[in-house]
């Protein structure tokens, strides 16, 4: 069974599951699919062709899948998903995809987006993602699972944030950031790693003193040709997991460039 308010507008067609609450003056249009026990808490609109993740929580004046802001849209049959127990808090909007795109806008799950951040169309956010106030995001942004986007950042069109990278607020962010990279500035500039997460995540020392060893060597101030800095981090730590999971991410197709201006040279006396 579900809990839909008299006063919210369910159009036929919608696919409702159990346990999904539906708030007062929440609209639902008739392309969309709510999984068991998903909460629209109210003033919640909800178009396209949109799924919602089963336990995702939609706070009061959250748009999800209405038209992008794409002068090239013309109404094409394009999709927007939330994954499971992902919470949507107050104002923002999630745009659907786009036929240019990957006709998918897509937030993964566990997911938090704190209040009046924008995902544009063909976004890909991965699991377990922090997304603070205020951030807006250009179409075709990608975040890893596990990245934390600080507040009032802004990520240009196209950029990838890498896994369990770290965006410092108010940073205006115009190339990709590697995996467990950590940037702050306008325009953004590394600061180091992440090891918060890192540390958080379980990593062990020595894996973090081999990783930390290869950026210095691809992103410090000793400078030279990028390509060579590669490929002695790959000579030397390419069996690594993480450094081979940072090569891979500098190695894939990118439309915006890499992030390789660093802020200084990191020790490893603090880890």
């Amino acid at each position: 069974m579900s809990g839909i308010h008299p006063r919210a507008l369910v159009a036929s067609g919608a696919e409702i599951g159990d346990g999904v609450e539906i708030g007062p003056w929440c609209s639902v249009g008739a392309g969309v699919v709510i999984e068991d026990g998903a909460r629209l808490v109210s003033h919640v609109v909800v178009e396209g062709r949109t799924r919602i993740g089963a336990g995702a929580i939609l706070y009061p004046f959250c748009t999800v899948g209405l038209p992008p802001q794409d002068l090239k849209y013309r109404g094409e049959a394009t999709e927007t998903v939330i994954g499971a127990r992902t919470q949507i808090r107050e104002h923002c909007t999630i745009h659907r995809g786009t036929v240019t795109g990957t006709g998918i806008t897509r937030v993964g799950a566990d997911c938090l987006l704190m209040a009046v951040a924008h995902v544009a169309h063909d976004c890909a956010i991965g699991d377990g993602v922090i997304i603070a106030n205020n951030v807006v995001m250009g179409g075709h942004v990608e975040i890893g699972d596990g990245a934390v986007i600080g507040g009032a950042a802004a990520l240009h069109q196209f950029v990838r944030i890498g896994r369990g990278a770290m965006v410092g607020g108010v940073s205006g962010v115009e190339a990709d950031v590697i995996p467990f990279g950590s940037v702050i500035g306008n325009r953004a500039r590394l600061a180091g790693l992440n090891l918060v997460k890192l540390k958080r995540a379980g990593v062990p020392r020595a894996e973090i003193h081999r990783l930390r060893r290869a950026f210095r060597i691809l992103f410090g101030p000793e400078g030279g040709v990028f390509a060579a800095r590669v490929a002695d981090v790959r000579a030397a730590y390419g069996e690594d997991g993480l450094v081979a999971e940072i090569l891979a991410f500098i190695d894939a197709p990118s439309h915006r460039g890499l992030i390789r201006a660093a802020i200084g040279a990191e020790s490893d006396n603090d880890v």
